[in-house]
């Protein structure tokens, strides 16, 4: 039985709905066969909410930890409606900020350092919407955010020691060859339909995305499998060897 490898995120971790199952893609893999890779991912969880999660994430002594958050935090700080959804049901004690998401960050990779002897990845983060060069205000709002929660993540990881795995220059670079959409607004009654149809109906998570413009997505957040696919092989280069901290 090869070391477990525990996942700690949002939505792109968790797999659910219309988004890519990365998780799902990995286990399947030949080089992952008798690993475990348990997965801690909630759909919607700011970075505090995946920082609360860790005991769950420390008692099963993983050899090594695979995070991506920050996705939702930019949400949150771009669109008030899900603002408002996300602080119902999220409840964090205060509104994301840059400072906060790199405490947050920082202290998972502490208390995962202090709690186990795993290797750590943190992933930057994946664009949200295909207009690497909008002039769309919310689109460009979206792209520095990204830019800099990703920057954050990055810096961190090489401050705490952690592996840093570049999905966020991945995928911007594949988008940057064939740019799609801006997203500019959020429907959060059309998020939960998108599930439906691709939970209950089983449409496939490509056709979803194509119908509205998109290559890597399925509604310009959640990844469809192409964009599933980059972030997958990315963290398989983390999986394979397997390496303990030093």
């Amino acid at each position: 039985m090869l070391p477990a490898v525990a996942f700690l995120g949002s939505s792109t971790i968790h797999g659910k709905g219309q988004a890519y199952d990365v998780i799902g893609d990995l286990r399947a893999r030949p080089a992952n066969v008798g690993r475990r890779l348990p997965n801690f991912g909630h759909g919607g969880d700011l970075a505090y909410n995946s920082l609360q999660r860790l005991p769950e994430v420390i008692r099963t002594n993983p050899a090594g930890v695979v995070v991506l958050v920050g996705g939702n935090d930019v949400l949150f700080s771009t669109f008030p409606k899900l603002r408002r959804f996300l602080a119902l049901v999220k409840r964090p004690p205060r509104e994301p900020a840059p400072d906060w998401f790199e405490q947050c960050v920082r202290d998972i990779v502490r208390q995962l350092k202090a709690g186990t002897t795993a290797a750590i990845a943190l992933c930057s983060l994946g664009p949200i919407g295909e207009a690497p060069t909008s002039v769309d205000p919310v689109q460009r709002e979206l792209n520095r955010l990204v830019a800099a929660c990703s920057s954050v993540v990055e810096r961190v990881a090489g401050e705490e020691g952690a592996t840093y795995i570049p999905f966020f220059e991945h995928l911007r670079d594949q988008i940057a060859l064939s740019p799609g959409p801006a997203l500019s607004e959020i429907k959060i009654l059309s998020m939960y339909a998108d599930a439906f149809r691709t939970v209950v109906l089983r449409e496939d998570l490509d056709e979803l995305g194509r119908r509205r413009g998109w290559s890597f997505h399925t509604d310009g957040i959640h990844l469809n499998r192409r964009g599933g696919k980059i972030l997958a092989d990315l963290i398989q280069g983390f999986l394979a060897p397997s390496r303990p901290r030093s």
